[in-house]
């Protein structure tokens, strides 16, 4: 029952984050001492990804690349910050789902180890009734062999063998 709820209550939290991101996204664009952070953070990315690019095609990667023009480097900034936002939102819940899943892999062990040791118990307490009745079974066939045969199958007793038994006693 926890287990769906669990799955359902990150989906959410994932669905619930790009619009947290959008959010993110606007503020950027609006603050000046964030959008000049976010503009430096865009045009560094700019130049990465154009100088990946380029060795990727097999360009000549020491080409000046021209820097985007602010509105372009805004958006790219704040797309690039939403996607960071999500990206760090389901990591964590990725995170929060191992760690959980250890954990109750963890409790299975427990219980697999509990039931493992239950039994090795019971298995020795089972070793100890068997060697009782196995030296119970030799008794008694140390004592068939001194009574005999007749002495074994003597089921009745008279009342003058029961007076006998108990004053010998």
């Amino acid at each position: 029952m926890v287990l769906p709820l669990l799955k359902l209550g990150t989906l959410a939290l994932k669905t619930l984050s790009k619009p947290v991101a959008n959010r993110l996204k606007k503020q950027a664009a609006v603050s000046p001492r964030f959008r000049e952070l976010i503009i430096s953070i865009a045009q560094a990315n700019h130049q990465i990804t154009t100088k990946m690019q380029r060795r990727i095609y097999g360009h000549a990667t020491n080409v000046e690349i021209r820097p985007l023009n602010e509105t372009k480097a805004v958006q790219a900034a704040a797309d690039l910050i939403g996607e960071l936002f999500v990206f760090t939102v389901a990591g964590a819940a990725l995170i929060f789902e191992v760690q959980r899943s250890a954990r109750s892999e963890a409790r299975k062990e427990e219980m697999r180890k509990q039931e493992l040791e239950a039994m090795r118990q019971r298995d020795e307490e089972l070793q100890k009734e068997v060697e009782l009745l196995r030296r119970k079974v030799e008794e008694l066939e140390q004592l068939a062999k001194g009574q005999g045969l007749s002495g074994l199958f003597k089921f009745k007793h008279t009342t003058a063998d029961t007076a006998h038994l108990a004053k010998a006693a």
